[in-house]
Order: C-alpha cells, then sequence, then structure tokens
C-alpha cells in the first residue's frame, strides 16, 4: 500500500513538473532605452533678426565745435551666423561664432560736429549699412542640457555712411563687441536664441564742412566713433559634425 501511495505521488510530481515546462515565461521586459544624451557639440548655422539702435553720442568729435548727435533712428537688422560649440562638461560650453548682418539703422541730422566758428547748424546723417562680429562664447546648460546661457565678445566691423553738405563717405569701421543671450534646445538638431550685444566700430577722421570752411586744418573732423546696440531673435540648426556619439545603456 505505502509503495502504491509513493508511486503515484511520484507520477504526479512527474507530471506537474511537465506541466510547468510548457507554461509560458512570464519574466519582466527590460525597461526602455533612456532618450539620447542632448549635446551642443559641433557646428550650427542659423538666420537671425531683430532690432537695433545707436547709442548716445555716437559720433565723438574733436576741434572748433561740439559733437551734437542728433535724433538717432532705430531699424531693423537681419542675416545669418555659423559657430561651434564645444561641451566641456555636462554644463560648461565654450565655442566661436561669427555672423554677418544687413541694417536699416540711422541718425537724424547732427551725426558729426556743429561748428560754432561759422554758426553752422549740424546736418551731418549717419547709417550703419552692414555689419558683422567674430566671438568667442561661453556659457552653461541647464534643464538637462536644454538651455544655453551664455556670455560673447570679439571683434566687430561694419559700414558706416556719412551725408552732409558737402561731402558723402562710407567707410568699414573696425573695433569691438559684447554681449550675452539665451538659447533653447526646442527638438534635436533646432534651437531658439535671444541675444543682446553692444557695439562700438571706429574710424579715420574726415573732414565734413569742406575745404572752404576747413582748409587743412583738421577743424570739423571727427574720428567717426559708432556705438551701437542690438537685440536679436534666431534659429539654429546643429549639425553635430564632431560630436560624440550618443551613449545608450547596456542590458
Amino acid at each position: 500500500m505505502k509503495k502504491a501511495i509513493l508511486a503515484a505521488s511520484a507520477l504526479a510530481l512527474i507530471a506537474g513538473s511537465a506541466m510547468a515546462a510548457d507554461l509560458p515565461s512570464y519574466k519582466a521586459p527590460p525597461p526602455p532605452p533612456p532618450p539620447p544624451l542632448i549635446t551642443w557639440t559641433g557646428l550650427y548655422g542659423g538666420l537671425n533678426f531683430g532690432v537695433g539702435f545707436y547709442d548716445t553720442n555716437s559720433s565723438n568729435a574733436w576741434g572748433a565745435g561740439f559733437n551734437n548727435h542728433g535724433g538717432s533712428r532705430a531699424g531693423v537688422v537681419g542675416g545669418g551666423q555659423i559657430g561651434y560649440n564645444y561641451q566641456v562638461t555636462p554644463m560648461f560650453l565654450v565655442g566661436v561664432e561669427t555672423d554677418f548682418q544687413g541694417t536699416s539703422i540711422g541718425s537724424g541730422a547732427g551725426g558729426n560736429t556743429y561748428n560754432w566758428f561759422f554758426g553752422l547748424p549740424p546736418v551731418t546723417t549717419a547709417t550703419l549699412n552692414w555689419f558683422g562680429t567674430v566671438r568667442g562664447r561661453a556659457g552653461l546648460t541647464l534643464l538637462n542640457s536644454k538651455v544655453l546661457i551664455y556670455g560673447t565678445g570679439g571683434f566687430a566691423y561694419g559700414e558706416v555712411q556719412r551725408n552732409g553738405w558737402w561731402n558723402q563717405n562710407s567707410a568699414v569701421q573696425t573695433g569691438w563687441t559684447v554681449g550675452g543671450g539665451g538659447e533653447w534646445m526646442v527638438i534635436p538638431n533646432w534651437s531658439l536664441k535671444l541675444e543682446y550685444l553692444y557695439t562700438q566700430i571706429s574710424g579715420n577722421g574726415n573732414n565734413n564742412g569742406g575745404w572752404f570752411f576747413n582748409p587743412g586744418w583738421g577743424l570739423n573732423s571727427t574720428n567717426n566713433r559708432t556705438r551701437f546696440h542690438t537685440i536679436r531673435a534666431g534659429v539654429n540648426y546643429h549639425f553635430n559634425f564632431g560630436a560624440p556619439a550618443p551613449v545608450l545603456a547596456k542590458y
């Protein structure tokens, strides 16, 4: 009797094991892979558009008279930029950027010198036709690297045209620029930016009074120093050339 019970128990265990082996596996699936790491490293390029206006006292004069910069006229600015970023750490970034802008920034009468000796009214106007910059950038990335806050500064150049009673001249001036901004990686490879720059460029002096009122004595000469502010919004496409490949978790 005991032998029969033991045999039946053994058969039951064997049958249970066989049935369990035939059941499907319910092993939990692996967790989804993490999203690709956002990186700012690499080449980028884009377009921008904004406004600009002269700083007070933009054209500094010397000689027989005093500077009387007339009503500064704000204008639009627009152009493109190209640059390269390198993310030194997950939070710290450095880079270089160059841009070129067309502008309609101008001034009213009185861009240069009021000549008190001859009682001449201020009649010179100054227009910034275009300008460009070559700048370094350094900043911090925030919010899982989606937002970049940066400072920037470097070399600036531009063409300023001055129109007066007796002469018209335009010259390419050089100088410096400094500013800062923010950039937001909206979707992979595309970012929006907002940037402010203060720029000063200057060139050689010129005689705005003509030979009759200034016979080579430099009495009505200016150093044509031009200072202006710009505020621009833009969009960039990030090619990610030179960026490291994203690292995904292994399972």
